[in-house]
This record gives structure tokens, sequence and C-alpha cells, in this order.
């Protein structure tokens, strides 16, 4: 693979490579310890008391259940880590810092959980029955009171974040990658928590069949639901409140935070709605699991515009004067079509593995332009010596 013989970059393609630099943060520091801001200390609060809530929940169960909690994290932390790269993997833009991915995790999974959505589903749940009965509680319960404060409280993830690190949570993209990730740790220990209270069905005589049961049901269903859903939250609260980079757009942020609570409160009142028929509630699930994803790809592809724009600003500089190839750009800054179209245009298998390395090489270096602000380091040279590197590479 050779590279056409390009003229220098030019100055304004330089200031676009800055300006969008500066606009998306990408590559800037992330300090999380600031204990001068409010929100830093209402994030420790939060998981803090999430986690004395589900340390007191499995210290009443683990004497008894201990190997059906076992079996069922670990079959749970391996979903986590499918899901995390699968999530981490189209994060193929302005990355976000794992200090951020994991911060929205943890509060996910510890502070929106059982900090939040434990007492605000509990109280209104009992609402439900005092003023229209149990048999209205059961069917629809659910279905009205989850989406409140679920989506709410992972939501409250990217909100904390967004003026915990402004340097960085700028776009509607970054909120939603946080806003899965929140969704991913919710979903992962809440999941284990209900592997848990499966555990004593029967007096606990059959613990891990019971336990297991419950596990294979998380995971057919787990893959269209609180990921999902909070990602488009998250993308909602960025519009909803804005920033330096994305404009408040109150009406489309007001939006996507309904119709996610519109997706979950029909998953969850899918009993109600199917009036106890199983087939119709398969029936239910199916469609709005199909739903559930064209939204979440519609969103996805919404917000992940300005990423690609940027990402061809940061490294049309680098097309100009041949360090990639014009079609290079195209696949780094294109979607998914793109690069497997710049793939399948390789000579042989060789010749695509080359292209492979060289699309990741390309990501590295426009990661280390972001972190240098544009700046010609050490790293940056590193990461333009990979690339002629590979270039070498023979392919036959």
């Amino acid at each position: 693979m050779t590279a056409p013989s390009q003229p220098a970059p030019t100055g304004p393609a330089i200031a676009a490579r800055d300006a969008a630099i500066e606009r998306t943060g990408w590559g800037n520091p992330v300090i999380l310890w600031q204990p001068r801001n409010a929100c830093f200390w209402v994030y420790l609060f939060g998981v803090g008391y999430g986690i004395r809530v589900l340390a007191g929940i499995i210290n009443e169960g683990i004497r008894l259940y201990a190997p059906a909690l076992t079996a069922s994290t670990a079959i749970f932390t391996l979903y986590a880590v499918l899901f995390w790269w699968f999530t981490a993997r189209i994060d193929r833009y302005s990355r976000q810092p794992l200090a951020l991915i994991v911060a929205a995790f943890v509060w996910g999974g510890f502070a929106a959980t059982w900090a939040i959505a434990l007492s605000g589903n509990t109280a209104l749940l009992g609402l439900w029955g005092k003023w229209f009965g149990q048999s209205f509680q059961m069917a629809f319960g659910a279905g009205l009171t989850a989406p409140f404060f679920e989506e709410l409280g992972k939501g409250s993830a990217v909100l904390l974040l967004m003026f915990l690190a402004p340097q960085v949570v700028r776009t509607a993209y970054d909120g939603f990658i946080l806003g899965a990730f929140a969704g991913l740790g919710f979903e992962i220990i809440e999941d284990i928590s209900y592997a848990l209270n499966a555990a004593p069905a029967e007096f606990g005589s059959d613990q891990m069949n019971a336990s297991l049961h419950t596990v294979g049901l998380r995971l057919l269903t787990g893959f269209s639901s609180h990921i999902l859903y909070s990602a488009i939250v998250g993308a909602g609260v960025v519009y909803l409140v804005g920033t330096v980079a994305q404009r408040r757009r109150a009406g489309l942020g007001i939006v996507l935070v309904f119709t996610s609570m519109v997706l979950h409160g029909t998953w969850d009142a899918n009993a109600g709605l199917g009036n106890g028929n199983g087939l119709v509630v398969i029936v239910l699930m199916a469609v709005e699991i199909i739903v559930a994803f064209v939204v979440v790809i519609r969103v996805f592809n919404y917000t992940v515009r300005p990423e690609r724009e940027a990402m061809r600003a940061v490294m049309t500089p680098e097309a100009d004067s041949g360090v990639i190839t014009t079609e290079e750009l195209d696949a780094l800054a294109g979607d998914r079509k793109q690069r497997r179209a710049y793939r399948r245009a390789a000579r042989d298998r060789a010749d695509r593995r080359v292209r492979h390395h060289r699309l990741e090489a390309a990501h590295d270096l426009a990661g280390q332009l972001a972190a240098s602000a544009g700046a010609d380091t050490a790293r940056v040279r590193f990461a333009r010596a990979e690339l002629e590197r590979l270039r070498a590479t023979p392919t036959t």
C-alpha cells in the first residue's frame, strides 16, 4: 500500500483541526478528585449509600446462598466484559477517558440502583396499590414506576459527570456513551441481586437451579433494556442542559428522555398489556426489542455525526501530508460500511490485516494529536512512525 504524494497541510486545515480538538475536549485530562465541587460529594454520597444498602442485602443471604451468588456473579461479570468491549468498540471517535467510563459504571451499579431506584420504586409502587388496587399495581405498577426513578437515576450519572469533567463531557455523543456504561452498571448489579433473590425459592432446596434460571432469563432480555434506554437518556441530558460544544436543545432532550421512559415502561408493563396471554406478551416483547434497537441506532447515528466531522478535521492534515491516504481518512471518519469497504479493497488476506492495523494506528495517532492539542510531540511522532512501519510491511 503506497500513499500518493500530497502537499503539506495548509493553515485552514490546521486551524480546523485545532478547533475540533478544542470543541470536543478530546484528549483533555480528567481529575475526579474535586473536594471543592459539590457534585463530587453528591457522587461519593450516592455511591457510598448504594454500596451500604447492597452490602446489607447481600449480607442477609450470603451465608445461605453463597454458591448461587458466586455463580451468578461470575456469569454476569463475563456478560459485563462482553458488553463493555462492544460499547467501547462503538466509541471510535473522541473516545471517553477510562476514569469517566468507570465512574459512570459505578454510579449506575450502586447509586442509581440502590440509592435512587430502590427507594423511589418501593414508595410509588405502594401508592399505586393504595390508589388503584393490588391487581392494577401488579399489572402496571412496574411500568408506571421504574422508568422514572431508574432512567433519571442513570441519567444523573451523565449530569454529574458533565459538571465534574466539563472539559471532556461536551457532546451528546459523550452523553450517549457514558449513559450506556451507566446502564451497564445498573443492569449487572441489579441482575446479580435478582439471581440472589431467586435462590430461596422452594426454601433454598435447589438454589443453583433457581438462581441460574433467573440468570438465563436476564441474559436473554438484558441486551435490549437498561444499556439502550440509558444511552438514549444520556444523550437527552446533554441536549437538555447544553455545553460549550453543544447548544441547549431542551425540546430534543425532553423527547429523548421521554422516549426512553416509554420504551422502559412498556417493557415492564408487558404482563398487564398482554392481559396474561403468554403469546401476546411474547409478541409485545419482540416488537419492543425491535423498536428499542431502531430508536437507539437512530440516536447513535444522529449524535455521532459531529464526532465523525471532528475526526475528519483532526486527521485531514495527516492526509494532506501523506501520513494516511484519503481512503483511510474516509474510513476513519466514516461509518461501519465505509470501514468495511476500505478493508474489502485489500488485495489479499495479508493486505487486509495491514489495513486493519493501519486504521487502528491512525486512531492512535488521532488520540495522540488530541492529547497534545495538535503539537508535534514525541508520542505523535511515534504514532506517525508506526503508520509508516505498517505501510512498509510486506503483504505477500
